[in-house]
């Protein structure tokens, strides 16, 4: 596929600080989560694609062109920033509105759109009133409702699920992978990890202004296949359980558990696939009961600490 954006040696500094360091990054369509800790450089990045920052050194394509100053690029591009500036007194209907018409979009067309994205956030019994009157989940889909309603090509979302509720997130989540499956691009960033696990498989793992890694989250994953993985064997008798590896030379070591409901066996492995092929023989061989298998070295979390660490 043509990449949405591309850059080339992207740099980006502010002062002494470097917040972009030598980026070289090719996003495709879909949908894509930028991950790193704060002050990664995520929000530096989204902004230079936004065409609100010059890049200080290197290229950037964003829908094949440079997005600086580059109007017909940006009509073709939604954004909903992390932090928000209102006039507190407008009503949401009238703030997605406005920005519609600031877009360029005929009076009958941007009403009708500005309708349309309320009632796509959920906001539509709230519209009519004003934005003061919002609480900061509120005031989140409003911010999103802009961003949709010109029904742009690439959508950024920078730490979108900001304020909002567990219903909200669901919901949310929900609506990223819909736009995902519609062909939109979406690009969000999120310093909470299982946010990205949430939405999407496809990753760029930034940390301080450099990409630590991209691609599928599975095939990262196999970046860090010669770390020890941890897996917890939750079964009535994790004794016949643990037989079959006792001898394994890619054991590492065993510990067995019997303070909850169901007594279980934590193994340490070097092998992983090896390990679940010999977990699936001995579970037919023995007809062994297993009531759950938890990896927390399959998760973000253990792939981002074992990338920067």
């Amino acid at each position: 596929m043509t990449p949405v954006i591309e850059s080339h040696k992207l740099s980006k500094w502010f002062g002494e600080v470097v917040a972009v360091n030598n980026l070289d990054l090719a996003i495709e369509p879909g949908v894509t989560g930028l991950l790193g800790p704060n002050g990664a450089g995520k929000s530096t990045f989204i902004k230079l694609a936004l065409g609100l920052y010059a890049p200080s050194r290197g290229t950037l394509r964003v829908l094949g062109e440079a997005p600086r100053n580059n109007f017909d690029v940006l009509r073709r591009i939604g954004y909903c920033p992390e932090v928000d500036k209102f006039y507190e007194t407008m009503t949401g209907y009238e703030f997605v509105f406005w920005m519609n018409r600031f877009r360029g979009i005929r009076r009958n067309v941007a009403a009708k759109l500005a309708e349309e994205a309320c009632e796509r956030v959920r906001m539509t019994n709230r519209m009519d009133d004003p934005i003061a009157e919002y609480s900061k989940g509120m005031r989140q889909r409003i911010k999103l409702a802009q961003a949709l309603a010109s029904d742009p090509e690439l959508l950024f979302l920078d730490e979108p699920m900001t304020g909002l509720d567990p219903e909200g997130r669901e919901e949310l989540f929900a609506l990223i992978r819909e736009m995902g499956r519609e062909g939109k691009t979406i690009i969000f960033s999120t310093h909470i990890l299982y946010e990205v696990e949430r939405a999407t498989n496809g990753v760029v793992l930034l940390y301080n202004g450099c990409v630590l890694a991209q691609g599928d989250i599975h095939q990262i994953r196999g970046l860090i296949d010669e770390h020890p993985h941890t897996v917890t064997v939750v079964c009535a008798e994790p004794h016949k359980v643990a037989r079959h590896f006792v001898n394994e030379t890619a054991t590492l070591g065993m510990e067995f558990a019997s303070d909850g409901p169901i007594p279980s066996v934590t193994i340490r492995t070097r092998d992983p696939n090896a390990f679940y092929q010999r977990l699936n023989d001995a579970v037919v061989a023995d007809g062994l009961a297993i009531d759950s298998i938890q990896c927390p070295d399959d998760n973000l979390q253990a792939v981002f600490d074992y990338l920067v660490h």
